[in-house]
């Protein structure tokens, strides 16, 4: 079933209007727009997939889902997420400004698709371009990133050290911290806990929470890049594409993932937080690795063993990893 099929058949059809199609299409990276799920996991808000508009492509993000529409088009329910063949109203949000003509005016070049692994996951129909989207630009600076970072005698770098509660990710990187600071190096170490006291306390620990968790981390991150620093980070950060988000957000070279991997045993035995504890007891919900699944990476730049080795040694080869990309 084609695009358009697909929307006429989730009931999401407009008349044409060949006046809003007068002169040329204009460019926005953001828009509001009718949307229908396919994807076999559920659309979370904040989670990057590919955006298609006739030939062109870019990343894309749904920043917000307005409603969700009730079976037969009348009803507005309210959504946090989508699963498969769920229409909704939907703001989004591209990497890059694209032309657009609204499907109103056009449906065959108003209808977009968007893709996940090479698969079709949602089509959708343009309705209008989101005003804010005109009117913030980038402001040219004096002072980039390089000069900052040459003037600390360093690179700027993300070290996002990913992996389960317990498994020893702040323990790291407080040593691999340590042991830059002590060679005059100009780090930040941003953790897990300690962000959702301020930045992020706001969020919980659903599904969808974690996504905005880890997004905002990743700009955050990408920030503290740009000032020339090395940046560590110790968040659980379950799943794939949101690290891949982080990883998107910096240059090539910038970004060093760093599986800190230890067996469920070995973690609940720690235990330093009494969150198993309490995950066995049913006292949390959400939980990564009980009933909140952990996407372990695919290919990280290291992978860390906190069972069979001292945080010092696995400190000593994160440092040795920054060494050999010539970060500091």
């Amino acid at each position: 079933m084609d695009t358009l099929s697909r929307l006429a058949a989730a009931g999401i059809v407009s008349p044409r209007d060949p006046a809003a199609a007068a002169g040329s299409p204009p460019d926005s990276d953001q828009f509001a727009a009718h949307l229908v799920w396919c994807g076999p996991a559920p659309l979370m808000p904040g989670r990057p997939y590919v955006f298609r508009l006739g030939g062109l492509s870019t990343g894309v993000q749904v920043t917000h889902i307005k409603y969700r529409i009730g079976p037969g088009g009348g009803e507005h329910l309210a959504a946090t997420r989508l699963s498969a063949g769920e229409a909704a109203v939907v703001n989004i949000a591209l990497d890059r400004p694209l032309p657009f003509v609204p499907f109103a005016a056009d449906p065959e070049r108003g209808a977009f698709t968007m893709v996940e692994g090479g698969k079709d996951i949602a089509v959708g129909a343009i309705d209008f371009a989101l005003r804010r989207a005109d009117n913030v630009h980038w402001q040219a600076l004096a002072v980039d990133k390089r000069s900052r970072a040459a003037l600390k005698g360093q690179r700027g770098c993300v070290v996002w050290l990913t992996g389960l509660s317990g498994s020893g990710k702040s323990t790291l990187a407080n040593h691999v911290e340590r042991r830059l600071l002590a060679e005059g190096r100009h780090t930040y170490l941003l953790d897990g806990d300690n962000v959702r006291h301020g930045l992020n306390k706001d969020l919980g620990f659903t599904d969808e929470a974690r996504v905005e968790n880890i997004r905002r981390i990743a700009e955050v991150a990408k920030l503290f890049v740009d000032a020339g620093l090395i940046v560590l980070t110790a968040f659980i950060s379950p799943f794939r594409a949101e690290r891949r988000l982080a990883r998107d957000l910096v240059e090539d070279g910038e970004f060093v993932e760093i599986f800190v991997h230890a067996p469920i045993e070995e973690c609940e035995r720690r235990d330093p937080k009494g969150l198993y504890k309490k995950a066995r007891e049913g006292k949390i919900k959400n939980f990564t690795g009980f009933d909140s699944p952990y996407e372990v990476p695919e290919s990280p730049e290291l992978v860390l063993d906190t069972a069979a080795e001292s945080p010092e040694v696995l400190a000593e080869r994160i440092v040795e990893e920054l060494r050999r990309r010539r970060v500091v």
